[in-house]
């Protein structure tokens, strides 16, 4: 969902079933499409890599170093072939090297190519040093709007810059909610805000730097406000009761369903002892379903083949899975493309 949302904002997003395609390695076979997938998958190795790079707690500001951001964009594009990280004008995007050129986004002038290093070390002063819980959410903020302000790269800023977020926000999120979801949802929003944030100062009474404190703080406001938004919803998605719910429609649709064989409602508190106990025996999940041996064998094998249930070998026990053609019972509204018609080929 975070490679999703983030190559969305890029205007290089492409179905989820590409992706659930990709990370089988089946590839399509028109190059386009190929190539967001390719950049999906790199986008999720990569935040794979990155998170397992992160220190236990209590070293909040790990994320936030420069060190890091450049890591990030190393581990997405040393990952791609040169043809997958070519720019609009022709140039081949070096993972994690810093840009030589000086260059121009919209309105906005980036700083000086020489002088990128020396913000670069100035951004290792300030936002690292967080600690604790108590404006985390701003130091990030801040740092996000910091560092695409920098530019410190030629291309691939934005998509660098959300993984050094997404991984600064570990320690809040722990990965059950995204901010790449809301700033995808609100993009226009996100772009103007973060442009707004590059203005000049405004006066005497508008901060001590050369860009406007105003604007940086509303910058800020509204990445709070949208990191609330997504505790929020992932709270009410998350809601053991709304799961249970959402687990019975299932069940009831597909086994009344003439496209779906061997389903069967009695499964349902079967499965939501899976999804709140864990790991469970295949021998106590079908006795829990009430069905005869035969038939309970039949539905266990139908619900792993269709991936409701996920399991290590052919005797381990079964764990709860969200497959993405069942999330718009499960986890409606958090991947609402997912249940779309692909129409990519």
């Amino acid at each position: 969902m975070n490679s999703y949302y983030s190559n969305r904002i890029e205007g290089q997003g492409t179905h989820p079933a590409n992706i659930e395609r990709a990370l089988s390695a089946d590839f399509s076979t028109t190059p386009s499409v190929a190539q967001k997938q390719r950049i999906a998958l790199a986008h999720i190795e990569a935040e794979k890599e990155l998170e397992a790079t992160l220190p236990g707690a209590g070293i909040e500001g790990f994320a936030l170093r420069s060190s890091f951001l450049i890591s990030a964009h190393a581990a997405l594009y040393r990952r791609l072939q040169a043809a997958d990280r070519v720019t609009q004008d022709g140039l081949v995007i070096e993972p994690g090297a810093l840009r030589t050129q000086d260059v121009s986004v919209g309105r906005h002038q980036a700083p000086i190519a020489a002088s990128v290093s020396s913000f670069l070390a100035r951004m290792d002063e300030v936002y690292p040093r967080i600690k604790g819980l108590d404006g985390v959410l701003f130091y990030i903020a801040a740092a996000h709007h910091r560092a695409a302000w920098v530019h410190p790269f030629r291309d691939g800023n934005g998509r660098a810059c959300r993984l050094q977020t997404h991984c600064a926000m570990l320690p809040l999120s722990a990965g059950l909610w995204s901010v790449n979801r809301g700033l995808a949802r609100q993009r226009d929003t996100y772009y103007a805000l973060l442009d707004s944030a590059d203005a000049a100062r405004q006066g005497d009474l508008d901060g001590r730097g050369n860009l406007s404190e105003k604007a940086l703080a509303q910058w800020c406001a509204y990445f709070v406000a949208l990191a609330d938004d997504q505790v929020t919803f992932m709270g009410k998605l998350l809601g053991l009761e709304r799961l249970k719910d959402g687990i019975a429609s299932l069940m009831l649709i597909r086994s009344e369903s003439a496209q779906h064989s061997n389903y069967s409602r009695q499964a349902t508190l079967a499965l939501h002892h899976v999804l709140l106990a864990g790991p469970t025996a295949r021998g106590e999940f079908m006795a829990m379903t009430g069905l005869t041996e035969r038939t309970a064998s039949r539905v266990l094998a139908q619900l792993i083949k269709d991936k409701l249930l996920v399991s290590e070998g052919p005797k381990s026990p079964v764990s709860f899975n969200f497959p993405l053609d069942a999330l718009n019972l499960l986890l409606p509204n958090l991947y609402p493309e997912a249940s779309t018609i692909n129409s990519e080929a």
